[in-house]
Order: structure tokens, then C-alpha cells, then sequence
């Protein structure tokens, strides 16, 4: 059974940093986009970051500049730094690992709890 393990969420000062951490288990994982989304209340879910099984980043326009996505391959996790976090970072951080060629699939964790206070 895939699970997705995310950790690193909390509470931070504006100004702050965080690093959030996914790793899979359960499945076989080449060839896989890795990502993290994010869910404000009453939000509905956005694309933060994600990075390609080649390395390649894209990031939304409101986090360019202050998070910074990477992958461990070997340990089939994925790692979202946050600087610069300001109080409309605040939101629950989901963990996304994506194959889109065959066999496709699409996992989700249950997210951590980011909470940024001004």
C-alpha cells in the first residue's frame, strides 16, 4: 500500500522558515513528478511546487523566490524549503507524487499544518 509521510509543518513567526519533507513507500516510484499543493481555509487547493523526475521546477507565482523544491531520489522523498513566509503562506501542505505515463498513478498525503502568524 503507497503511503506518503509528510512532515516539518508548524507554527512560524512572518520572516520565518520551514522545511517540509515527503518520502513514499509501498510502490515503485521511477519516472515520478513530485509535488506539494496547499489548501487555505476555505481555499480551495493550489499548486505550490513541483519538480519533474529530470529536476525540472516550476513554482506558483506568489512562492518564486522564497520556496525552493528538491528531490532525493534514492530515498524517494521530496523536500520544500519556505523562507521568507509571510501570513498567507498559512495553509495545509499536501504531498503529491504523479506518473502520467503507464502505469499511471496519482498519490496524495493528508497534509501538514503550516501556520504563519504576523
Amino acid at each position: 500500500q503507497v503511503q506518503l509521510a509528510e512532515s516539518g509543518g508548524g507554527l512560524v513567526q512572518a520572516g520565518g522558515s520551514l522545511r517540509l519533507s515527503c518520502t513514499a513507500s509501498g510502490g515503485a516510484f521511477s519516472f515520478t513528478s513530485m509535488g506539494w499543493y496547499r489548501q487555505a481555509p476555505g481555499g480551495q487547493r493550489e499548486l505550490v511546487a513541483v519538480i519533474t523526475p529530470g529536476g525540472v521546477t516550476n513554482y506558483a507565482d506568489s512562492v518564486k523566490g522564497r520556496f525552493t523544491i528538491s528531490r532525493d531520489n534514492a530515498k524517494i522523498t521530496v523536500y520544500l524549503q519556505m523562507d521568507s513566509l509571510e501570513p498567507e503562506d498559512t495553509a495545509v501542505y499536501i504531498c503529491n507524487v504523479k506518473r502520467t505515463s503507464v502505469p499511471r498513478y496519482d498519490y496524495w498525503g493528508q497534509g501538514t499544518q503550516v501556520t504563519v502568524s504576523s
